[in-house]
């Protein structure tokens, strides 16, 4: 009986041994990194942790990524730390060098640190988009102009002419973004957000208007640079598209400010026309660029800018009107007026730009 109470008691000293050895074990598994810091360059990962996924979800994709050696003890020592059902959805850069231990703590906290935003408003032209990105301190402006050199794969570039840009395919919105994101991540990010706002529903309206997705994206650039107000929008583009229809010449000012391109003196992007003398000229026909829409007929090679949704919108749906003229009021209202004929356009012009 004895040698029997000996043995129980042995097999308890064992099995203690062994549960120690084995919680040890564990314990040492989670505080060891995949990848020791300086053991052959650390990895960052992007890791992305989408809402209503489960401990076990995130687990997985955190051994399918090569972060964590069992996806199994990761639910194990998240419950033993009590934080399962704690992780946080968002955006995460997760190190290679990072031990299981680690990883779990970074999860629980809100992944705004690990994130940015930025936002590109209608309207901006290419080299303002990038100065835009590089003031808010997204990327420098000169990787983003680098960035938009590559090619993309998107089916909405396809019909456009054989060396264009992506002027007017970089979608204005406000995005959330890693923190160490590349300017070609953030070109990227912006087409396939392009992709999604312009539907495939969208581009069917432009064939059926016989337009090309590429000239609706430059028509629209010009209705964004001359239209302030919403309801305005529709009204500007049946304006351009009579004209167009008509084989008149656009007359559009933006795509004279377009092809100067930078003006030092003002410091602006979007030069003033008034001033003929200092432009040299004696009116705005005389300004040879493929783009100045006064000198040559149709539309532009491409966009002018990177126009929103409404302007696009406004050349796809266009009001029914038989104007064919329209100059700014200049009374602060950021309104314009209409005219069907030349000689009313005449006496608009008389009556507000002076």
């Amino acid at each position: 009986m004895r040698d029997f109470l000996l043995f129980l008691l042995l097999l308890v000293v064992v099995a203690a041994l062994v549960s120690v050895g084995v919680v040890y074990y564990q314990v040492h598994l989670a505080h060891s990194p995949m990848q020791r810091a300086g053991g052959g360059g650390v990895v960052e990962v992007d890791f992305e942790v989408h809402p209503g996924e489960t401990t076990a979800d995130i687990a997985r994709h955190l051994a399918e990524a090569g972060l964590i050696r069992s996806a199994g003890l990761f639910q194990l020592w998240a419950r033993f730390r009590q934080m399962d059902g704690r992780l946080e959805a968002g955006h995460y850069r997760l190190r290679s060098d990072m031990s299981m231990n680690d990883i779990l703590e970074r999860l629980v906290l809100p992944p705004e640190r690990d994130e940015k935003t930025f936002t590109i408003i209608e309207g901006l032209r290419l080299e303002e988009v990038a100065e835009s990105l590089e003031a808010q301190g997204i990327v420098p402006a000169d990787d983003f102009l680098a960035a938009l050199q590559q090619l993309y794969a998107a089916d909405f570039l396809a019909d456009r002419p054989e060396g264009a840009s992506l002027e007017g395919y970089l979608f204005p919105d406000t995005y959330r973004v890693p923190r160490h994101i590349t300017a070609t991540q953030v070109v990227a990010l912006m087409l396939e957000n392009f992709g999604r706002k312009v539907t495939p529903e969208m581009r069917e309206q432009a064939r059926a208007r016989g337009m090309t997705l590429h000239q609706v994206i430059t028509l629209a650039s010009i209705v964004e640079r001359e239209a302030v107000l919403d309801w305005e929008r529709p009204i500007i583009a049946s304006v351009y598209l009579n004209r167009l229809k008509q084989g008149m010449l656009l007359q559009a000012d933006p795509t004279v400010q377009y092809a100067l391109g930078y003006d030092a003196r003002s410091g602006r992007w979007w030069p003033d026309l008034n001033d003929f003398r200092r432009l040299g000229v004696s009116s705005l026909a005389e300004i040879d660029h493929v783009y100045n829409t006064y000198r040559y007929p149709g539309l532009p090679p491409g966009p002018i800018c990177n126009p929103g949704l409404a302007a696009i919108r406004a050349v796809l749906e266009p009001a029914e009107t038989d104007y064919y003229f329209f100059v700014a009021k200049n009374d602060g209202s950021n309104e314009h007026v209409f005219a069907r004929t030349l000689e009313e356009h005449n006496a608009n012009v008389q009556r507000y730009q002076r």
